[in-house]
């Protein structure tokens, strides 16, 4: 954990990730495509700040033919989540 309680950060490539994102995310739901999150975190359709401080992002993924929610640490850049989000209205 970081000094803020928040977990450990790896470095890209492909962007700055948690472990949790790397290690239990991916390994469960292999279809974030790195290249659509980074486009999502340059240029996301929604942009929230949660209660929590963490940053929920959303954008289309192509790939997926979905609607991705990428969620980021309160630092804004460190991927922690990222999952089709089915209730997401443009």
């Amino acid at each position: 954990m970081s000094q803020q309680g928040e977990p450990e950060r790896l470095a890209p490539p492909p962007f700055w990730r948690t472990r949790y994102f790397a290690f239990d995310v991916l390994p469960r739901r292999p279809y974030p495509d790195p290249i659509e999150i980074i486009r999502i975190l340059r240029k996301p359709e929604r942009r929230v700040i949660q209660k929590d401080g963490r940053i929920r992002l959303h954008g289309w993924a192509t790939s997926i033919d979905a609607y991705l929610r990428v969620v980021l640490l309160a630092d804004g850049e460190t991927v922690h989540n990222a999952f089709v989000d089915e209730d997401f209205q443009p």
